[in-house]
């Protein structure tokens, strides 16, 4: 009788030991999970209108709005539009008439990119120099939930001003419109790489 006992005591503390050790590990929930996006291989062409510059522009994209900005008359915008991707390359031309105003430029630049900071987990700076056709500029890659994932500039530093960003149609969610934004972000690096100043 007291065998049975005692082979019953050790069974209790024998399943309380495998129940307590056995159980290491906190269950850890999945993280969200993404479709993968795969999008078509970027085609170029040079986008010549009545503009003061060309620059090329990849064929994906859907349309080209051009908007005179009310400020100025040498001033405009272009909207590069993509519609499957839901985002938008935002282009603001201004014509520079005297250092003034390029300083001015530089500066609202530099500034918008840095209203990011707020949002952005971190902003890399990519100096841009072609000195043969005189376009020399900045690209800014934002990482984060910002609202806009990329911004550049580009001038010749005498004549012509040309800013540009990504925005896309959504609330900002880094890891859901990351595939989008390397994908335009090669679009941006073309237009800042193959603009050509008209005189």
């Amino acid at each position: 009788m007291l065998s049975i006992y005692i082979m019953k005591k050790l069974i209790v503390i024998l399943l309380t030991f495998v129940t307590l050790t056995s159980c290491g590990n906190d269950p850890i929930p999945k993280p969200k999970g993404y479709l993968r996006l795969e999008y078509p291989e970027a085609k170029y062409q040079t986008y010549n209108q009545d503009l003061p510059f060309t620059f090329d522009k990849n064929v994906q994209s859907d349309t080209i709005r051009f908007k005179p900005l009310k400020d100025d008359v040498k001033s405009f915008g272009l909207n590069i539009e993509y519609k499957k991707l839901k985002g938008t390359i935002y282009l603001t031309y201004k014509a520079i008439d005297g250092k003034q105003r390029l300083f001015k430029y530089l500066k609202n630049a530099q500034n918008f990119t840095q209203e990011h900071t707020k949002k952005a987990d971190a902003i890399e700076e990519v100096v841009w120099e072609n000195p043969v056709n005189k376009v020399y500029g900045m690209f800014y890659e934002v990482g984060g939930n910002a609202a806009s994932q990329s911004q550049f500039y580009v001038t010749d530093s005498i004549n012509h001003f040309l800013t540009g960003s990504l925005y896309f149609y959504a609330k900002p969610n880094y890891d859901s419109i990351l595939p989008a934004a390397n994908y335009l972000q090669k679009d941006i690096k073309r237009i800042m790489e193959s603009v050509v100043w008209k005189q």
